[in-house]
């Protein structure tokens, strides 16, 4: 295995850096394969390059845990400890963003059976949970995994929608942990003939209120990415990335357009009543919003997105996702959001590559983006800083 050697840090130009959040410095310790790894960073765009298993992967999924969530594999905290490993694994950064600087630790401490959580500290404070990292550090991703988005079943579009609305708002994420928990306590009943209608009464409020929550949270944030999405495409902004139209499909999101929060939490609540025989005969709660789904259409043609060609449902994917990071900047009082984009360039023609590239550098992102190929990437010049990945190592 080859030895880390940390990249010499350029020093950051502040009145270039203050618009983004970035990146300074990462480490890891014991995290897939990396026994031990540091880099030092500049706020431009990251390119980490090398053999596919060389670790580029790994690295952005580091990344994607100094946010709230789970990381862009969504994997359990375990499989992330190094194989071989004597204890659990680490990672730490020093953030910029928002005017200031971060020191971010995260991690696994012990290889405990069905270990689920993780700790998190923040400037060495111990903090519950990583929902409070949504403070510091926002992040954007696109990766392979999403490339059957639009062909896929609902539920993953439905994920998708609940990552954007989580990089918007972090806090959401306690709501959609409520209504599954009540969901599950729910299911679990109806599977072992609980009969209790005071027990149901009490689970059937919290998973109306959660469950409300959930759909008007993905309803905001469907309506306030279609108004992206109509900005971009009036001021002709990222033209090889088609728009695209937004429709939310499910029960609770079809009330919300016509009835009060509160008076849909009241008639949810009463239809999960109704509903009970019903749902005790399929052992599961056939309606709310883990029934919803995601309808996108690709713009230039109006064609649903699912019947285009694999080449426009990448570009119109990026599309969205370069959508919602202006929408998170806008958010975040005009910083960019950090961006991970795994192998995502060499998969695009040199046009769209090149305006991918384009809009990076417009939206000042520190965008980490993975390639086996160092020349996909020539075109960002000294716009970038380039680092190789070799088999659980990294240097210039």
């Amino acid at each position: 295995m080859a030895r880390p050697a940390d990249a010499v840090s350029a020093a950051p130009n502040p009145a270039e850096s203050a618009d983004r959040q970035w990146v300074e410095r990462l480490a890891l310790t014991d995290f897939r394969n990396y026994v031990s790894a540091k880099l030092e960073l500049d706020s431009r765009p990251v390119v980490l390059v090398g053999d596919n298993g060389a670790g580029k992967t790994n690295l952005l999924e580091a990344v994607s845990l100094l946010a709230a969530g789970h990381g862009l594999r969504r994997s359990s905290y375990g499989e992330l400890t190094r194989r071989d490993a004597s204890d659990g694994w680490a990672v730490a950064a020093r953030l910029h963003g928002g005017g200031q600087v971060t020191e971010i630790g995260t991690g696994l401490a012990g290889l405990e059976e069905g270990a689920s959580g993780r700790r998190v500290r923040i400037d060495g404070r111990r903090v519950s949970g990583s929902g409070a990292l949504g403070q510091y550090v926002r992040v954007v991703w696109l990766t392979p995994a999403m490339d059957g988005l639009f062909m896929g079943p609902a539920g993953e579009r439905r994920r998708f929608v609940d990552r954007l609305v989580l990089s918007l708002n972090p806090t959401n994420a306690r709501e959609n942990r409520r209504f599954e928990r009540a969901m599950r306590q729910r299911n679990r009943a109806f599977e072992t003939f609980e009969r209790s209608d005071a027990l149901f009464e009490g689970l059937e409020i919290e998973i109306a209120e959660a469950g409300v929550a959930i759909a008007a949270a993905r309803l905001d944030l469907v309506m306030r990415l279609m108004g992206r999405i109509e900005v971009r495409r009036e001021g002709a902004i990222g033209g090889s990335f088609p728009w695209s139209k937004l429709v939310l499909e499910g029960l609770l999101e079809g009330m919300l357009m016509s009835a009060a929060a509160v008076d849909v939490e009241d008639s949810y609540r009463a239809r999960l009543a109704e509903t009970r025989e019903r749902d005790r005969a399929a052992k599961r709660t056939l309606e709310g919003p883990h029934r919803s789904d995601l309808m996108v259409e690709f713009g230039p043609k109006s064609a649903p997105a699912r019947s285009c060609s694999t080449g426009e449902q990448k570009a119109l994917l990026v599309g969205l996702v370069l959508a919602h990071l202006e929408l998170v900047k806008d958010s975040l009082a005009g910083q960019s959001p950090l961006l991970l984009l795994d192998e995502i360039p060499a998969h695009l023609d040199a046009e769209r590559r090149g305006a991918l590239f384009e809009e990076i550098c417009r939206l000042g992102a520190q965008a980490w983006m993975t390639g086996t190929d160092a020349g996909v990437f020539a075109a960002l010049g000294e716009e970038a800083q380039m680092i190789t990945v070799v088999d659980g190592g990294i240097r210039r």
